[in-house]
C-alpha cells in the first residue's frame, strides 16, 4: 500500500480589517507594510475622496482600499464586518480607526487659520508659527479659541514656540483673513455681537467627539466622555477588535491628545503582528507602549 502524499495545507494568512482611512489608519498599514506582515490589510474608508496617501497605501500588494465603504456593523461571534452597501468581510483582527469629528458646524473662514485637535497638529503648527516670526520679524500674537484639553494643549505648543497667545472661550462667527500680504492667512476673530480680536494668526482648537458608533453593534464598552476604551496594547473590551487614533479612548481621553499617530500604529503593529504569529494562544505580555501610564 502506497504512503500517504505529503500535506501540502499551510496555516492561512492573517486578515487584518481596519475601519476606518485617517492618519492614524494610514500610519497603522505603513508600519505593518514596514514590518513585512505577510497577511492581507483591507482598508474600509468613510472618504468619498482619493488622497495621495491612501492611494499610495493601495498600490501595496498585500492592500486593498475601499474607497466610500464605511463599516456600519460588526459580528464579532463570526468576526465579519459589514459595510453601509452591503459588502461583507472576514477578519482575524479588526482595528477601528473611526477618528473623531467636531461638536459645533465648522466657524466661517476656518479654512483661513490653524487647527488643533490632536498632538499631530503640533508639528504643523510649529511649522507655520516659524514663518509668521521670520515675515514679521517680532514674536507673533496668537489669538487661540477653545476649551478642554486640546486648547490647553495648543496654547503650550504656542507658547513653547515663541508665540504671545491670546485666549478666548467665546466661540466667533467668523475668522478675519489678514489685511495685508504678510503674516498667516487670518489673524482674527469677530463674535456675533460685533467684537473682534485681531492678532498675527488665529489657532482654532474646539471641542471633539470620537466617532465610536460603531462600537455599539460589537458591544464594546466606550468611555462616559466618548471613545472606545481601550488598554495600554490598544484591544478593547471584545476580543480581536482593537482601536487606534481619536476613535479610541484611554484613562478617558481621546487617543490623538495622547501619542502621536505614528508611535500608536507602531505600537499596535507590534501588537497585531504578535497575535497573528499566534492567534490560538493566550494574549502574550504586553510589548512597551506608546501611551502613558494610567493615572
Amino acid at each position: 500500500m502506497s504512503a500517504p502524499a505529503p500535506s501540502t495545507s499551510t496555516v492561512p494568512a492573517t486578515r487584518i480589517v481596519i475601519a476606518g482611512a485617517g492618519p492614524a489608519a494610514q500610519a497603522l498599514v505603513s508600519q505593518l507594510n514596514r514590518a513585512r506582515f505577510t497577511g492581507t490589510i483591507t482598508v474600509l474608508s468613510n472618504r468619498d475622496d482619493t488622497p495621495e496617501e491612501l492611494l499610495e497605501l493601495a498600490l501595496l500588494p498585500q492592500v486593498s482600499v475601499r474607497f466610500g465603504q464605511p463599516a456600519s456593523h460588526i459580528d464579532p461571534e463570526n468576526r465579519t464586518v459589514a459595510t453601509a452597501d452591503g459588502m461583507e468581510f472576514s477578519y482575524d483582527q479588526l482595528v477601528i480607526a473611526t477618528g473623531s469629528a467636531p461638536v459645533a458646524s465648522p466657524v466661517e473662514g476656518a479654512s483661513r487659520c490653524l487647527s488643533y485637535s490632536t498632538i499631530d497638529d503640533a508639528a504643523r503648527i510649529g511649522e507655520a508659527v516659524s514663518e509668521v516670526t521670520r515675515e514679521l520679524g517680532r514674536r507673533p500674537l496668537g489669538i487661540l479659541v477653545g476649551t478642554g484639553a486640546a486648547a490647553g494643549q495648543a496654547e503650550a505648543v504656542l507658547r513653547a514656540r515663541g508665540v504671545r497667545p491670546i485666549r478666548t472661550t467665546a466661540r466667533p462667527a467668523a475668522v478675519m483673513p489678514h489685511a495685508s500680504e504678510s503674516g498667516f492667512a487670518a489673524s482674527g476673530v469677530v463674535f456675533e455681537d460685533g467684537s473682534s480680536m485681531y492678532g498675527d494668526l488665529v489657532v482654532l482648537a474646539e471641542e471633539r467627539v470620537s466617532r465610536d458608533g460603531l462600537a455599539a453593534s460589537a458591544g464594546l464598552q466606550t468611555a462616559a466622555s466618548g471613545g472606545i476604551v481601550i488598554s495600554k496594547d490598544f484591544r478593547t473590551s471584545v476580543p480581536g477588535i482593537w482601536a487606534l487614533g481619536d476613535a479610541a479612548a484611554f484613562d478617558g481621553v481621546r487617543l490623538g491628545l495622547l501619542v502621536a499617530a505614528a508611535s500608536a500604529a507602531g505600537a499596535c503593529a507590534t501588537q497585531l503582528l504578535t497575535a497573528a504569529s499566534a492567534p490560538s494562544a493566550p494574549p502574550a505580555p504586553s510589548a512597551p507602549s506608546a501611551l502613558p501610564a494610567a493615572a
